[in-house]
């Protein structure tokens, strides 16, 4: 089933405005679900929109609050974020560091106590369409164990790097496991197996097996030992620049709020930059394809994606466009 963008957008504002979000706030957090289902995300999507009206119904984010600064080190700020639509926070900090960027050619912003940012490379993407390189990431809850370890005691920290490029950006939009929390919930929810294992099962099995891995709470780290401490370093950050709670505190709760984020930019400020950036890319496409594989960049899948998904609609699940619709 495929439901046009603008239908999707009107939707998402009816159910956030009728849970008393103030309008401006609704239509930007409606546009932001709505893009990322649009772009191929649909884990941070529609797929996530039920739990995230839950949370708000809840009291755990706080529609009315404003994330403000705190601490103005020059080309460093630090913000707090009250707690308030983490999306939206997310949007302001980086907004911030791409004025800061245009003024010292280098922008960082960290926020303490705020929320789930929905879509990493939603901001990675705010900040190319700018004109500026992006970085951006995240600590979480605990939810991934430190290679050697069975507990969960790391964040699945999302990582965005974006590089702006007149022929379509370039978007590096990962988690810290093989696979994300939103993806395995949706192969779990359509009963796919995975492509590559994802995790360990619960008798410590590599597993392709999602609702095994979501079970086990044992997702696998990319690069394994080298992915377990590149989340440690970005907790680390996070917490260090944005004077906020660290993946320990944060889990100290049984659901996840008042994270640590950071966004920095980059102004590179030469004409240059499209002819190099091609360069790259295309040295990269020539590589000899594997058999019924395709050489991408990222982000190239996703634009191709969101083309298809603008001109036929946006593929949903029947039964979460359902509960949404009944919202």
């Amino acid at each position: 089933m495929r439901v046009p963008y603008q239908k999707l957008k009107a939707e998402f504002e009816r159910v956030l405005l009728s849970i008393d979000l103030p309008l401006e706030k609704a239509r930007q957090c409606a546009a932001i679900f709505a893009a990322n289902s649009r772009d191929g995300v649909y884990s941070h999507g529609l797929n996530r929109f039920p739990a995230f009206v839950q949370t708000v119904k809840e009291g755990l984010f706080k529609p009315d609050a404003e994330a403000v600064m705190v601490n103005n080190l020059g080309a460093i700020e630090q913000w707090n974020g009250n707690f308030g639509l983490g999306m939206l926070n997310a949007n302001r900090c980086m907004r911030r560091a791409i004025e800061l960027a245009g003024e010292y050619g280098i922008g960082c912003v960290a926020i303490k106590n705020t929320n789930h940012w929905m879509r990493g490379g939603t901001y990675g993407l705010q900040a190319a369409d700018a004109g500026f390189i992006g970085i951006c990431f995240t600590n979480t809850i605990a939810n991934l164990p430190p290679w050697g370890g069975l507990d969960p005691r790391l964040g699945n920290n999302p990582l965005v790097i974006a590089v702006p490029r007149k022929g379509g950006h370039i978007l590096l939009d990962m988690a810290i496991s093989q696979y994300s929390v939103g993806k395995l919930m949706e192969s779990k929810s359509q009963n796919k197996r995975l492509p590559l294992p994802g995790g360990y099962d619960q008798e410590g099995n590599l597993s392709t097996d999602a609702d095994a891995i979501l079970q086990s709470k044992r997702m696998l780290p990319i690069g394994f030992w080298k992915g377990s401490g590149l989340s440690l370093m970005l907790d680390l950050l996070a917490t260090l620049l944005s004077r906020g709670k660290s993946t320990s505190k944060i889990s100290e709760h049984e659901k996840e709020w008042g994270v640590s984020q950071v966004f920095i930019c980059l102004k590179t400020g030469t004409e240059q930059n499209e002819r190099l950036i091609n360069e790259i890319l295309g040295y990269t496409k020539s590589s000899n394809p594997v058999d019924g594989e395709q050489v991408s960049y990222p982000g190239e899948n996703m634009l191709k994606t969101r083309e298809r998904n603008l001109l036929e609609g946006i593929p949903v699940d029947e039964e979460i466009w359902k509960r949404v619709l009944a919202m």
